[in-house]
């Protein structure tokens, strides 16, 4: 292990096992043509395949090389907060393991950084993701900007590198869920972007299912905007006044011209129609109070079962 690394390079691992060597080979040959010491920092956040013996070896060959294994499946997010906590890098940067982030573009995101910036991101201009990714994220981050009133680009990923203030920064933001770009973002802290190359996956598909995406696109919202509870008192409003003034013309025709409604068609799809809204009413509150509880309650964001520093350890 390297003492105050120059870089602190966090790979968030879920299955991938056949590209974790080459992502070292490609990390260590990229950094080596920058001034700078690096670590490399692998988080096996329990997914299919046995990523965690591979990181292992590479770690008793390489101290550069350190490993987490979290106890369960948290998901990508947390997986990069533990990263974070581990992290002793001046810098960090944070890319993914699948080799779509491509390990070339480190030295420009460093130089880049160099010039001034505490943080540089890639922008992705040719995405090479399926139709449907890219359109679900276009979705959602059309959605993300108009309910929290911030520009949000669909180019831009986690692929990037922080300075040790933006970092420490962030670390004090105790939130659930915690996703480490977005705490940037809310933070305040602006960030220069430099176009990249975005590669292909170099196996198999993405873990993220639609449901997964959906959940975790519900989970950013609720979190960092309040938009929708307002927009529901709006509609309210608008319901209110809208049954107000029926039922004002109702009142009208039925005494000043003996008119009485026919069937009960109308009523009853009033009634379905308000009956549904009231539970997705109830259903978006309760989704907002159970964000609470969670960030309430005082469990860990993660536990870490197993690191390679006690492997070595044990081992010499």
């Amino acid at each position: 292990m390297i003492d105050n690394p120059d870089i602190s390079i966090i790979v968030p691992v879920y299955g991938s096992d056949t590209t974790l060597v080459p992502l070292y080979e490609r990390v260590a040959a990229a950094v080596s043509r920058i001034p700078a010491s690096f670590e490399l920092i692998f988080v096996d956040d329990c997914g299919p395949g046995n990523p965690w013996e591979i990181i292992v070896k590479m770690g008793q060959r390489d101290p550069r090389v350190r490993g987490l294994k979290l106890s369960k499946n948290f998901g990508q997010h947390i997986a990069i907060t533990a990263g974070v906590d581990l992290a002793h890098g001046r810098w960090l940067v944070i890319m993914d393991c699948d080799l779509q982030d491509r390990p070339e573009e480190i030295p420009r995101l460093w130089a880049k950084a160099q010039q001034g910036h505490d943080i540089v991101v890639g922008r992705r201009i040719k995405r090479q993701d399926e139709f449907f990714t890219r359109l679900f994220s276009r979705a959602f981050h059309f959605i993300f900007s108009y309910l929290t009133d911030r520009q949000s680009d669909t180019t831009q990923s986690n692929f990037g590198i922080y300075s040790r203030k933006v970092v420490d920064t962030v670390k004090t933001l105790f939130e659930y869920p915690s996703i480490f770009p977005f705490l940037v973002r809310w933070a305040g802290f602006e960030a220069a972007a430099i176009d990249i190359e975005h590669s292909r996956r170099a196996e198999g598909e993405s873990s993220y299912t639609f449901g997964r995406k959906l959940s975790l696109a519900i989970d950013i919202i609720v979190f960092y905007s309040n938009k929708p509870l307002k927009m529901l008192i709006h509609f309210w409003f608008l319901m209110a006044f809208t049954v107000f003034c029926y039922g004002a013309w109702l009142f009208t025709r039925y005494f000043l011209f003996n008119y009485t409604p026919a069937g009960r068609t109308g009523v009853a799809a009033s009634l379905f129609l308000l009956s549904g809204f009231l539970i997705f009413i109830v259903g978006l509150w309760g989704t907002y109070i159970y964000r609470v509880f969670n960030q309430v309650n005082g469990k860990p964001l993660y536990i870490v079962k197993k690191r390679t520093d006690e492997v070595t350890e044990r081992t010499t």
